[in-house]
C-alpha cells in the first residue's frame, strides 16, 4: 500500500534505537524525509547514516537535543521548521520504588515526559494546520491502560500526555491534522532490558527469570519488534488514516484484558 507521504517532512524524536528508530525506518522507507533526533550525538549520528544508507532517494538529517529543555526544542524546530509529521516520542522514565521518589524525579520527568512533548506538539500543529495536512503521533506506554508496577512516574507522565492530546484533538481535525497515541507493550528494546535489570531487584529473580515470566504472561508469546511497531506508526502518519485521530492504539500482543 502507497501510504500517500512521499515527500512529506517528519520529525521522529528518540530516534537513535528502539521503537524510535523503528518509525524513523519505515517512514524513510515510505519516501518521507526525516529529521531523527535523540540525546547522544554519536549514537543518533550512526543511526542516521544506517537509515540514510538504506534509503538513498530520501533526505535524513539528524538533530543531538535534550527535549526536556526549552534549548533543546528550539533546535529542532530550528533544524525542521514546518513539519508534515511529528512523532513525539521520549525515553521513559527511572523505574523505582514509588517509596524512593524525589521531587527532582518527578519534575525531571515532567519536562521530559509531559511538557517537553506537549511544546513539541504545539509548535508543530500550527504550521500543519495552516497548510492542511499534518500528523502527530504520541510514543507513550501500555500502562496508559494498564499501569505498570515500578513504573509509577511512566504511569504518570504517559497517561497525562495521552489525555492532552484528546483534548486537543477535536480542534485539529477540521484542518486534517490528526493526533493519534500508540501504546506499546513490550517490545524487544533497550528500554525493556533495563525494565527487567529492575524488576528483577525487585522481586528477587534473576533478570532472564523476569524476561521469561513477561514473555508467558503476552498472548501472543512473544515481544514486539521495533520493525513492526515503526510499520503501524507510519500508517497513522499516512494519508489514508486521516478520519482517525484522538485515539490511543495498543501493541501489546493482546497484553491488556479489557474492553476499552
Amino acid at each position: 500500500m502507497d501510504l500517500g507521504i512521499r515527500g512529506r517532512t517528519a520529525i521522529v524524536c528518540g530516534a537513535s534505537k528502539g521503537l524510535g528508530l523503528g518509525s524513523a525506518q519505515a517512514l524513510a522507507s515510505e519516501g518521507v524525509n526525516v529529521l531523527m533526533v535523540a540525546r547522544t550525538e554519536e549514537t543518533l549520528q550512526e543511526a542516521a547514516a544506517q537509515v540514510q544508507a538504506s534509503f538513498a532517494d530520501v533526505t535524513i538529517t539528524h538533530c543531538a537535543a535534550d527535549l526536556s529543555s526549552v534549548e533543546g526544542r528550539d533546535a529542532v524546530f530550528a533544524a525542521c521548521t514546518n513539519p508534515d509529521i511529528l512523532v513525539a516520542n521520549a525515553g521513559g522514565p527511572p523505574v523505582k520504588d514509588f517509596r524512593q521518589l524525589t521531587e527532582q524525579d518527578w519534575v525531571s520527568a515532567l519536562n521530559s515526559n509531559l511538557y517537553g512533548m506537549t511544546d513539541l506538539i504545539n509548535r508543530a500543529v500550527t504550521g500543519m494546520c495552516e497548510r492542511g495536512f499534518g500528523r502527530v503521533v504520541t510514543i507513550t506506554s501500555a500502562s496508559v491502560k494498564m499501569p505498570m508496577v515500578g513504573l509509577d512516574l511512566s504511569n504518570a507522565m504517559r497517561s497525562g500526555l495521552v489525555s492532552y492530546c484528546k483534548g486537543i484533538s477535536a480542534g485539529l481535525a477540521q484542518h486534517n491534522v490528526t493526533i493519534n497515541s500508540l501504546l506499546p507493550g513490550l517490545h524487544a528494546t533497550e528500554r525493556l532490558d533495563g525494565i527487567f535489570v529492575a524488576r528483577s531487584a525487585m522481586m528477587g529473580k534473576t533478570p532472564s527469570e523476569v524476561e521469561e515470566m513477561s514473555r508467558n504472561q503476552i498472548p501472543a508469546k512473544r515481544f514486539g519488534t521495533a520493525e513492526e511497531f515503526g510499520q503501524f506508526c507510519a500508517f497513522l502518519c499516512s494519508e489514508h488514516a486521516g478520519y482517525m485521530t484522538g485515539q490511543t492504539v495498543l501493541l501489546d500482543g493482546g497484553a491488556y484484558t479489557g474492553l476499552a
